[in-house]
Parts: structure tokens; sequence; C-alpha cells
């Protein structure tokens, strides 16, 4: 099972959103990561990177 962090970057920080990310999806410009225990968070922005083999998707948001 592949389970993400997912960070998001606004200018010039950078912070955790969610762990243990395993499904997101995308709708416009909003994102939405579940992670394994069902909880959802909603990020506006853009998938800037996803490495799947590293755990790691960053987020960049707008200014």
């Amino acid at each position: 099972m592949c389970l993400a962090t997912v960070y998001k970057r606004f200018q010039e920080d950078e912070s955790v959103v969610l762990k243990n990310v395993s499904k997101i999806q995308v709708e416009g410009n909003q994102i939405h990561l579940f992670d394994i225990m069902g909880m959802e968070e909603v990020v506006e922005g853009t998938i800037s990177m996803a490495d799947l083999t590293g755990g790691v998707v960053k987020i960049t948001c707008p200014a």
C-alpha cells in the first residue's frame, strides 16, 4: 500500500496538510485528500510534485 504525506506550499512556507493519504481527488482547483481513516481535507491549489515511491505529494497554494 502506498501512503503519502501531503505538504502545501504558500509563498516560501511549507507545512504538512495530512499524513497517511491513500486517495487524492482533484476537482478544478480544489484537491480532496483522504487518509486511511477516511478523514478528508480540501486544499485549494495545484499539485506541483508527486513522489509515490517516497510517499510525498506537494501542493502549491495561490498567493
